[in-house]
């Protein structure tokens, strides 16, 4: 007989035993938490939600971003470092 699964949380070893049913789950009624010793640990959800909470649009390179934050009236010049004495 199978066991009740509380809505949308199953424990490790029953979503592993039960897989499909955990796949199934995800795409018809919605994101399926997967938990590891009483803790959520993971959550199975369809492609379609995975895709609606990922950006679309690729992030700026790193220059643009920095060019982006307007740092042009900071100081960024540092003293010279010519190292310590240290007795061999």
């Amino acid at each position: 007989m199978a066991k009740a699964i509380p809505q949308g949380r199953w424990k490790l070893e029953d979503a592993k035993a039960r897989f499909s049913e955990v796949v199934r789950h995800a795409r018809t009624v919605g994101p399926q938490r997967v938990s590891v010793r009483g803790h959520d640990a993971v959550v199975v959800m369809s492609v379609e939600e995975f895709e609606r909470l990922v950006p679309q649009e690729p992030q700026a390179p790193f220059v643009e971003f920095m060019e982006s934050l307007h740092l042009d009236g900071l100081n960024l010049a540092r003293e010279a470092d010519f190292g310590r004495d240290v007795e061999l």
